[in-house]
């Protein structure tokens, strides 16, 4: 029997901030984006805390599982150069199997509050959920799943 998560529950983590996730980083192709101030981007923080209610989950995932997020409300309030180290914070605040809810922060060296909010995750059979995505991009592409 896998362990439970139960509201409160509370999953933290160290991350130091990469060269590669800075702002011109997170869509290369778009001038408008390489032209920007080279601090943490928010596409990456959103990435960040999603991964703190990831690691949190791992311990009620079954062989087969994994979880996607569905739910994310991220204020991204203080600019995070490289090699800051943030401290991720994801606190459960729902469980409603297979969703699970939690207040999420990270904060910086300074005790600044870099980013919070609040992320949803569905638990998912992964191999039924992949084939649902194949299915959508044969259909996009025009090919028949039949």
């Amino acid at each position: 029997m896998k362990d439970a998560i139960t509201v409160g529950d509370i999953e933290i983590f160290r991350y130091v901030v990469r060269d590669d996730k800075m702002v011109p980083n997170l869509y290369v192709e778009s001038a408008d984006y390489r032209i920007m101030p080279r601090v943490f981007a928010t596409g990456f923080m959103v990435g960040l805390l999603e991964w703190c209610a990831i690691i949190a989950l791992r311990r009620v995932l079954d062989e087969g599982e994994g979880s996607l997020g569905t739910l994310v409300d991220i204020r991204h309030s203080t600019p995070t150069p490289a090699g800051a180290e943030l401290t991720v914070t994801a606190v459960c605040t729902k469980v409603e199997p297979p969703y699970y809810e939690w207040d999420v922060t990270a904060v910086d060296g300074e005790g600044d509050i870099a980013a919070s909010g609040r992320h949803g995750r569905n638990i998912i059979i992964t191999e039924r959920f992949q084939r649902r995505v194949d299915a959508k991009a044969d259909r996009l592409a025009g090919r028949s799943t039949v």
